[in-house]
């Protein structure tokens, strides 16, 4: 286990991944300007076994109910990995892969691989969840925070989803699909054709976040930053949508954010 940070390069662009800090990705930079917001619980950080809350940290794991620690009272919020220190498996200049084995108090046994390429106008993050003895439902996402003010430009948004996921008054999903509301959003939208949201920051950077996964979530309430967070499921759902990772079938999930000077 290694406690340094890994810096990759790729023409102006670098990114720093931090496996000692929960696996994140505590920095990119393009063209000297960065990007995510900066400090301990911020940059990106994967959310891993699960994405958003579970409802009172309880979950239905075949027969057996579960509870997870509430770490955000009455929930339980984003996974562990965030929490846990990675390992190193490979680093190139342009590329590293990190590995985290599930422990407590996740009841499984289970392997979490994070791979992060850089190019020069593009971030693509890959992560998988495999079981090691027996299966488990499993969420994968990336809870990003960037910089709601780049250069002096504050940040807009733009995405056409099909449905936004109401909000129940405990912050998760009710069941019922509505049209899109205007934000400000802590909420999930569903995107079958595929996650596509464009941060534009006026006169400085266009970045694209965009997935195969149909689910996003989009929090912009705080004055210093705006996050898009890609997951192969909805808040909540190892209860309603739960996605299973067997011995022979991982779970698998890719995200891209590409970009371009403005």
């Amino acid at each position: 286990m290694s406690n340094e940070d890994i810096t990759l390069t790729a023409g102006t662009a670098e990114v720093r991944v931090s496996p000692a800090g929960g696996g994140r990705i505590s920095g990119l930079k393009v063209d000297s300007l960065e990007l995510l917001r900066q400090g301990q619980r911020f940059g990106c950080f994967p959310m891993v076994p699960w994405c958003g809350r579970i409802r009172e940290g309880r979950f239905l794991d075949g027969g057996t109910e579960r509870q997870m620690p509430l770490n955000s009272p009455p929930h339980a919020i984003h996974g562990t990995a965030r929490d846990g220190a990675w390992r190193i498996a490979r680093r190139a200049e342009n590329e590293a892969v990190i590995t985290y084995d599930l422990v407590d108090p996740w009841p499984h046994a289970g392997r979490i691989t994070h791979v992060v390429t850089l190019t020069e106008d593009s971030l693509t993050l890959t992560m998988s969840v495999e079981a090691k003895d027996d299966s488990f439902p499993a969420q994968i996402g990336w809870h990003p925070w960037f910089n709601r003010s780049l250069g002096g430009a504050d940040v807009t948004l733009d995405f056409k989803p099909a449905w936004q996921e109401e909000r129940g008054d405990d912050h998760l999903p009710t069941g019922r699909r509505i049209d899109p509301r205007p934000g400000p959003w802590d909420d999930c939208f569903g995107m079958p054709d595929g996650v596509d949201v464009t941060l534009t920051w006026p006169g400085q950077l266009e970045l694209k976040v965009t997935s195969r996964e149909e689910w996003v979530v989009v929090y912009d309430e705080q004055a210093e930053a705006v996050c898009v967070e890609p997951q192969t499921g909805p808040p909540n759902g190892l209860n309603t949508l739960p996605r299973l990772v067997t011995p022979l079938e991982p779970l698998e999930a890719t995200t891209t954010w590409s970009w371009r000077r403005i």
